[in-house]
């Protein structure tokens, strides 16, 4: 049961090295540089050294995705490329608990979680191979006669992908499986708390490519902090750089790669409110509120952090809540364990920076009311497990317009429906949002440009929990990026505007004489 006792840290590293040996880790060649360590937050301790790279090193990966592409992948057709993430797709299959350990093991997602970030992969794997069969252009009328008027689009080149610890796995698999099938090629740097999750998920490809007889050099991994993730910003190869983390990150990423004409897609931070209106149904809100705030130990760019409700309904949404949570804390423990709901934080970090935010709350008038305290301190004190919190705030402090990543969820009330939007929309985010109403009204003014001013907005669920065949993605200083469905392709190809004159004449276009 939660809250007993922790793995003993030998356990998973014995649970770690067999995964990654299944998954094909082990044949990989070792990165050289500086000597870096695989961590657990399960019990705070150390598993063992992996060797992160250099930044020379990281260019030499450059070099090799670089020449894969110009020699080889931009010219292999299409459906030829979605046969790789075919493959990869059935491996991902055949390892989904490997790579599901190792997620638990170096993030601390409860099990669930970690088994549903590898389903969206295979998801994505499954979205993307139909892709590689429906990279459409446009064929538009011409004004000259005898002139056929399209666009065509080709492979971009490097794509460089930055992901952040929380969702390992799930984020390189978006930019990845599409960007193979558009013809680049991809150079990951992963978070340094997350090397292994990376090395499995390299290893997974390397043997999908050995499998069909795409070229090793399609996908680099390279390990190590922001001297490395830096090559790939700076490095004018790197057609694309899709990164995933702060907004902070996002601000020095970005005019970087603007500085050299390159291209970036950028997936920044959250801070995700939900409306709740009288006529909600408040069992919808219960079990929607408290997924999307206290899942992944609140550490998701989706939690949910501000349940703004009428205040007719304030007092008896906080008391279902507050309830909820009571429950809730006594199932933080041990992601393995199948009845726990919250895993730990990822460090220490997290835990100071929950610690800060719920001493400034009630600095501005808020009330606790439920959760905040440490769990499991005795069992592993370099582990950080904690209560999911509910503050009532009387007002959208400053504190209350920062994202905070841990599990600390605010409560606002207000009075009109245009009160409520304020609300929502008066912060320097803007990735997911949701109303839950039973009135069709409400939710079409949410979901309206006078709405939401969010990338996702939803009606009736929560702020977490989004499906590959959407894209993904934010406003404001969540960074304007989009990944995984609908039509995000675009970003990892370029776009030809071609015209084809097979009418023997040359008339110009606009009915512009010359000679």
């Amino acid at each position: 049961m939660p809250n007993g006792a922790l793995p003993d840290t030998r356990v998973l590293v014995d649970r770690a090295r067999t995964a990654l040996e299944r998954c094909g880790a082990t044949h990989l060649p070792e990165p050289v540089g500086a000597p870096g360590r695989a961590r657990t937050p399960i019990t705070g301790q150390d598993l063992f050294p992996v060797e992160f790279d250099t930044p020379a090193s990281a260019e030499e990966a450059v070099s090799a995705a670089s020449h894969a592409f110009t020699s080889t992948w931009r010219d292999t057709p299409a459906p030829e490329r979605g046969r790789l993430v075919h493959r990869l797709g059935e491996l991902l299959r055949e390892h989904k608990e490997d790579l599901a350990d190792l997620v638990t093991i170096e993030a601390g997602k409860i099990r669930s979680e970690a088994l549903g970030e590898v389903q969206e992969m295979i998801d994505i794997c499954d979205f993307a191979v139909g892709l590689s069969r429906q990279l459409y252009g446009r064929t538009m009328p011409s004004e000259r006669p005898g002139h056929r008027l399209m666009e065509t689009w080709h492979p971009l080149g490097v794509v460089g992908v930055i992901t952040a610890f929380n969702f390992p796995v799930a984020v390189w698999s978006w930019n990845t499986c599409v960007a193979l099938v558009c013809g680049d090629t991809v150079v990951w740097k992963p978070s340094e708390l997350t090397s292994l999750t990376a090395l499995g998920c390299h290893g997974l490809l390397m043997r999908a490519a050995a499998d069909v007889g795409a070229p090793a050099d399609v996908h680099r991994v390279v390990l190590g902090g922001a001297e490395v993730g830096g090559v790939l910003v700076d490095e004018a190869r790197v057609a694309l750089v899709s990164a995933t983390g702060s907004t902070a990150m996002g601000r020095a990423v970005a005019p970087k790669v603007a500085a050299r004409m390159g291209r970036y897609l950028l997936e920044l931070g959250g801070n995700n409110a939900a409306v709740v209106t009288p006529s909600a149904d408040l069992n919808l809100v219960v079990r929607g509120s408290v997924f999307a705030a206290a899942g992944t130990a609140g550490q998701r760019c989706t939690t949910l952090r501000r349940l703004i409700v009428h205040e007719d309904v304030v007092d008896q949404v906080c008391e279902r809540v507050v309830d909820a949570y009571g429950r809730l804390k006594e199932r933080v423990g041990d992601p393995f364990e199948g009845s726990t709901l919250v895993g730990p934080l990822v460090g220490e970090r997290g835990h100071e920076a929950m610690r800060g935010a719920l001493e400034r709350a009630r600095a501005d008038g808020g009330q606790v009311l439920v959760g905040g305290g440490r769990r499991l301190e005795k069992e592993a004190e370099e582990a950080f497990y904690v209560e999911p919190a509910v503050v009532r705030m009387p007002s959208q402090s400053e504190v209350v317009q920062e994202e905070t990543f841990a599990p600390i969820l605010y409560v606002l009330s207000y009075r009109t429906l245009e009160e409520a939007v304020e609300l929502h929309n008066g912060v320097p985010q803007g990735l997911s949002s949701a109303i839950f109403t039973q009135d069709q009204a409400e939710a079409e003014r949410f979901l309206s440009a006078a709405g939401s001013d969010c990338g996702i907005v939803n009606v009736n669920i929560g702020t977490s929990g989004a499906e590959i065949g959407g894209a993904f993605g934010g406003e404001k200083d969540t960074g304007g990026g989009r990944e995984s469905g609908s039509d995000s392709w675009k970003a990892y190809m370029r776009r030809a505007t071609n015209t084809v004159n097979y009418g023997g004449e040359l008339p110009l276009a606009q009915g512009v004489e010359f000679l």
